[in-house]
């Protein structure tokens, strides 16, 4: 086993663990977790499977196969990132939708004083 296989062995199962551990402390919402969970399983699986890992990163056309390792890792953090886009977006539309509807609650309030 060389050293890249398992630092990445034991760096993707410490995720994984870490990752559990705050879903279970109720640091980590479970929506948000399922794409690490998922993304360091990944990981795990192909630096387990050796065999796997090489005839993939053959296919993809990469000639050193850790090397498909880090762009699976990217590609999970892009999938992480664009989540965590849409959350943000959404949340925002909320926040402005509720400050349009206190705004409009405390304008009819100011104006039922006034009469």
């Amino acid at each position: 086993m060389t050293r890249v296989t398992f630092l990445s062995i034991a760096v993707s199962a410490a995720l994984l663990l870490y990752i559990l551990e705050m879903v279970r402390r109720r640091r980590l919402r479970e929506e948000y977790s399922i794409l690490w969970l998922f993304g360091s399983l990944v990981i795990l699986v192909l630096s387990l499977k050796q065999g796997w890992l090489i005839s993939i990163a053959l296919a993809v056309g990469i000639v050193y196969p850790p090397s498909f390792l880090f762009l699976v890792g990217i590609l999970f953090i892009l999938l992480i990132l664009i989540h965590f886009s849409i959350a943000i977006s959404k949340l925002h539309q909320m926040n402005k939708k509720m400050a349009q509807e206190i705004a409009m609650m405390k304008n009819r309030q100011g104006q039922k004083t006034d009469e």
